[in-house]
């Protein structure tokens, strides 16, 4: 088939649907490991420290409660703990 063949033909046919990336994130994306996180290294944010001491209380387990977590960590602290405290 010619290039011209393909335009005419082409001119007739509906153009593919493009899924917008902001609006559908990549399924294999969504969930990655935090030991992968670009930025795993740096301090927890205010966010997790917070949710984190929440749920350490929450577990009867204070102790767990760390702020000197950095991002990765705290995550994996906040899973732990939200699996312990049945909110996961």
């Amino acid at each position: 088939m010619s290039s011209q063949d393909a335009r005419a033909r082409g001119a007739h046919e509906d153009p593919p649907e493009v899924e917008n990336p902001k609006q559908t994130p990549p399924a294999g994306n969504q969930q990655k490991d935090p030991e992968e996180w670009v930025t795993g290294h740096e301090p927890m944010t205010g966010a997790q420290a917070s949710y984190l001491k929440t749920l350490s209380e929450q577990a009867h387990a204070p102790e767990l409660y760390d702020p000197e977590l950095d991002k990765a960590e705290a995550s994996k602290r906040i899973d732990e703990l939200r699996e312990r405290t049945g909110k996961g």
